[in-house]
């Protein structure tokens, strides 16, 4: 799924995805965040680094990366033309530029390296790809850099620095919202006016939903009953599927599920058939969007924004509800969005249903190119991007808009009044600097948030960041174990992967289409029987000892 994606995080927003808009402090790049004096943590003020540091230091000299977005979606917006990253070009002689992946990633990935010219860094998905660059020697280990830097080594958990680690047992990948701790966004969202007219109906089991979802069609036929958001990435139908198990972890990613000590097919996983069943009896009678498959994310945030939504899941509601409850509670104080404790079946334990996973390797990854002229430099800023002057830039802009200098301990920003006065911007801005988050730092970010947002008034939080407290971050399970099982593509289970995904990604859709149960289950079975010609146990086979390597590795820790 889609970083957001699931995405996201925080993060509220992401982060799991966030949100954003440029506000210049003013200052004209003269003043703003402490610079640092090397690519580790700020300099405090008064202390001075060692005459002889062996530390490349940010900002001595002009410094141009380049960087590859490896996502067919991905585009980076113009380095230095907003404040920030103005703030950067200026402050630490630092230019991003990005290389084009032409709408097709894919193939750009390819061409550059077979023609050996690749960019400083390759943003993208761990797995198969690093791999391939790693293998044809074209991948720089982190080892030594990890141990020169502070924050990368600071902030990642051993599990994931281990986990992340390539056969050879080096470390390329730089990653992405890492964590030690629970976190993300995924669960289920409440139209606060409409669950209010409607009389505040229990709302917590999958009955209670498929009861509340035909009120709100009989009573507000312009409502969109239950908003999937991009089913076609599994958004909404994951959150369906997690209501109906316990401890749902591996979910649908690998399109198998951990039975015992295997890995087996999703397919007649019974929890699945049943999710799959209560889906196309939702969408047959009008109470799931019915462009679920083929909208957009701004057909989404339009819905939601007007309030023709009444219930909305997804792998990361937080970003579009929270601007869509700021836009509702404009025109009404009581309007609005909120968030309900995950959706469960009847008889299992609501504390054992999870909407969404995390896991401590985070998103993505970077990783730096043999052809970066000077790959410690490239490290140096990714270091200090994922540190607290980077997160806080990224996050909050330059110094005098939303925060004024930094605490005692000289990692916490002291926000201004508008953190609070102009929420609005702020979640605008956050959204604008989104492209640029290439090595996010979770917990950072969310302890640094969360203890400034426990002093506020409630009224005055965060709506993600207070969901994520209450709710959100308490239901996401950690499928850490589950993490890097994908076979290599041009392997025997790599292919025969290829072909299974390809069975998935028609039988999903026609599944939630089924005129009746019969045929919704009917088309599960024919996936299943069709997968394992393709050969599917042997994938199957491959989940299992990488399952088992992973299992072995967290252990170890």
């Amino acid at each position: 799924m889609k970083k957001r994606n699931w995405l996201i995080s925080i993060l509220s927003v992401v982060m799991v995805f966030s949100l954003m808009v440029g506000c210049s402090s003013g200052n004209g790049g003269n003043k703003g965040a402490a610079p640092s004096n090397t690519g580790g943590e700020q300099q405090q003020e008064g202390n001075t680094p060692p005459e002889e540091s062996n530390l490349y230091e940010l900002g001595k000299e002009p410094l141009e990366i380049s960087i590859f977005g490896n996502y067919e979606w991905y585009t980076m917006p113009k380095w230095g033309a907003d404040p920030m990253t103005q703030w950067v070009q200026d402050n630490k002689k630092i230019t991003i530029k990005e290389i084009p992946n032409g709408g097709n990633n894919a193939q750009k990935l390819n061409t550059m390296i077979a023609s050996g010219d690749l960019p400083d860094i390759v943003w993208g998905e761990r797995g198969a790809d690093v791999e391939r660059l790693r293998e044809a020697g074209l991948l720089v280990p982190l080892d030594d850099y990890l141990e020169k830097y502070p924050n990368l080594k600071k902030w990642l958990d051993p599990v994931a620095l281990n986990m992340l680690r390539s056969p050879d047992g080096k470390l390329y990948q730089f990653p992405n919202w890492y964590t030690n701790r629970p976190n993300g966004n995924a669960g289920w969202v409440v139209n606060k006016r409409i669950y209010e007219e409607l009389g505040s109906p229990k709302l917590e089991t999958t009955d209670d939903l498929y009861n509340y979802l035909k009120m709100v069609k009989e009573k507000y036929p312009n409502v969109i009953p239950l908003e999937t958001d991009l089913a076609a990435e599994g958004h909404g139908l994951s959150q369906i599927y997690s209501a109906f198990k316990e401890n749902n972890l591996s979910a649908e990613r690998y399109y198998a599920v951990p039975v015992g000590d295997k890995m087996e097919s999703i397919y007649k996983d019974e929890a699945f058939r049943e999710s799959v069943v209560y889906t196309a009896k939702l969408f047959r009678e009008g109470l799931i969007t019915q462009d679920a498959m083929t909208q957009t994310r701004d057909q989404v945030q339009e819905k939601l924004v007007s309030g023709r939504v009444a219930v909305y899941a997804s792998g990361n509601p937080t970003v579009f509800a929270m601007e869509a409850d700021v836009a509702l509670r404009k025109k009404d104080p009581n309007d609005g969005y909120f968030m309900i404790w995950p959706i469960h079946k009847e008889g299992l334990d609501k504390n054992k249903i999870y909407p969404g996973t995390y896991n401590k390797l985070g998103w993505n990854a970077a990783v730096i190119t043999t052809s970066a002229k000077n790959p410690e430099a490239v490290f140096a800023f990714l270091d200090w991007w994922t540190g607290p002057e980077g997160m806080v830039l990224q996050y909050y802009g330059v110094e005098g808009e939303y925060w004024q200098g930094w605490q005692e301990d000289g990692t916490t920003p002291i926000f201004t009044e508008k953190y609070v006065t102009q929420r609005d911007q702020l979640a605008e801005y956050q959204k604008s600097t989104d492209p640029f988050q290439w090595v996010g730092n979770t917990v950072y970010l969310d302890d640094m948030k969360g203890k400034y947002e426990e002093t506020l008034k409630e009224e005055d939080r965060n709506w993600a960041t207070y969901w994520q407290y209450k709710i959100t971050w308490k239901t996401q399970g950690d499928y850490t174990e589950f993490v890097n099982m994908h076979p290599m593509p041009d392997t025997e289970e790599g292919i025969a992967f290829q072909r299974v995904k390809d069975i998935w990604l028609k039988a999903r859709p026609q599944s939630m289409y089924a005129k009746t149960d019969a045929e919704a289950l009917t088309i599960l079975d024919k996936a299943h029987e069709d997968s394992m010609k393709a050969g599917f146990q042997k994938v199957l086979d491959y989940y299992t000892m990488k399952w088992e390597e992973n299992k072995a590795m967290i252990n170890r820790n």
